[in-house]
């Protein structure tokens, strides 16, 4: 198995894993667009490729440090194609970041996951992750944003 940083140009291999967890991105040109635009605000992305060299696994992630929590690392996207899960992708994936994180000094790493997303959260606490807090969300529209 090989994990690697994946370059502007490579974008686009990460695609039909990224898709599988953020299925409103329908284009190849949306998924691109979007992380041109999150690349800008210091986002990365990186693979886990399998024998043939294609991406079956992928995780995109940025720094950044807020008061709660100090320096810390995000991250936003880790899915596995369902024909690959169970084979350590995603576990592959989480150490390749926990090293950066350690290389760059970073304290925590973050991330969010769905309620009944249950074989991701024993993944996690598997990686000594842990459930702090509960994450809110206050959707506006933008038609009429109320306060």
């Amino acid at each position: 198995m090989l994990i690697r940083e994946l370059d502007q140009a490579e974008t686009g291999a990460a695609y039909p894993v990224i898709r599988e967890l953020r299925p409103r991105l329908s284009t190849m040109a949306d998924f691109l667009a979007a992380v041109d635009r999150q690349r800008q605000h210091g986002y990365r992305l990186i693979a886990a490729l399998d024998s043939e060299q294609r991406a079956v696994a992928a995780a995109g992630f940025r720094s950044g440090e807020c008061l709660a929590w100090g320096s810390y690392l995000y991250i936003d996207d880790l899915c596995t194609l369902p024909r690959a899960r169970g084979n350590g992708y995603a576990s592959e994936l989480l150490r390749w970041i926990a090293r950066e994180a350690a290389a760059s000094g970073v304290g925590e790493i973050h991330l969010d996951s769905g309620n009944g997303r249950h074989a991701a959260h024993r993944l996690y606490a598997s990686s000594g992750f842990t459930a702090p807090s509960t994450h809110f969300v206050r959707k506006l529209s933008t038609a009429n944003a109320e306060s």
